[in-house]
Parts: structure tokens; C-alpha cells; sequence
């Protein structure tokens, strides 16, 4: 990964406490290893993780589904808004260098499809148990993990 690397969160919109907990974890380790942290810009584990890379300084991207940029989590730094719904998650893949996957539903699913078909790293914690995705224990395993 370049020296500033770009780190994808992918997870669901809604989450559990303990789910966003591990979120804001990995979004800290993010910010420490000094990259940029990429998500789909909503709540639930997106929001999570941008809240733990700003608590440590990082810097947050957004990429919407809908056409408003006032419609990103308060933690998210630069708000990309698309108007694409669901297609947005091509455009998180594509500038994300590598993937963490956290829970997650079926738009993570697709995410993570879409990221191993593009040769893109996914590592994986709580999430679905596919070939390719490299399975984590803790936030700072799949962050590390994440930028090798």
C-alpha cells in the first residue's frame, strides 16, 4: 500500500454495540497507521469507524448513495455524494486500496464480491466466510493485516 494508504470499512448501516465498538477500534488503527479512511459515508459501522479514525486524527471519506452531501455521518471529512444508491459501492471499492470488512449484510456482501474481483485485499472480521477474505480476530489484526 502506498505511504498514504486509502483503507476501505465496509459493514452494515445498523449495528449492535459490540459491532460498532469493533468499528471504531479498526477506524482508530486506521488513522494511526496514517491512512485515509474510506466508507459508505451512513451510520451504523461506517459511522463507527469514522468516529474512532477522527478521535485519532485521521481523515474520513464519504461516499454516498444519495445525492445530498449533508446526509454524511458527523464524522465524515469529505462527502462524496452519488446519487448511485447501492452502485456507490463500486466507486468505495475502486478507491479503497484494501478492505476491512466488519458484520455486515448483503451490501457487504456485494462489496466484498466486488472487491476480490477487482484483486483488491479483504480481511475480514465478523463478516461472511468467503474464499479470499482473510479472516481477523481483533481490530488491530485486520488493520495490519489490511496493510500488508
Amino acid at each position: 500500500m502506498p505511504a498514504r494508504g486509502y483503507v476501505g470499512v465496509i459493514g452494515a448501516g445498523e449495528c449492535d454495540a459490540e459491532l460498532a465498538r469493533l468499528a471504531e477500534d479498526v477506524g482508530r488503527r486506521i488513522a494511526e497507521a496514517g491512512a485515509v479512511l474510506v466508507c459508505g459515508g451512513m451510520g451504523g459501522v461506517m459511522e463507527a469507524a469514522c468516529r474512532g479514525a477522527k478521535a485519532a486524527g485521521g481523515t474520513t471519506i464519504g461516499i454516498l448513495p444519495g445525492p445530498d452531501r449533508a446526509d454524511a455521518n458527523r464524522y465524515v471529512d469529505v462527502a462524496i455524494a452519488t446519487g448511485i444508491n447501492e452502485a456507490r459501492n463500486l466507486a468505495i471499492i475502486r478507491t479503497a486500496d484494501a478492505l476491512v470488512a466488519v458484520g455486515g449484510s448483503y451490501g457487504t456482501l456485494s462489496e466484498i464480491g466486488f472487491a476480490l474481483k477487482a484483486g483488491k485485499k479483504v480481511v475480514g472480521l465478523r463478516t461472511w466466510d468467503i474464499k479470499g477474505v482473510v479472516p481477523a480476530v481483533t481490530a488491530e489484526d485486520a488493520v495490519r493485516l489490511a496493510e500488508s
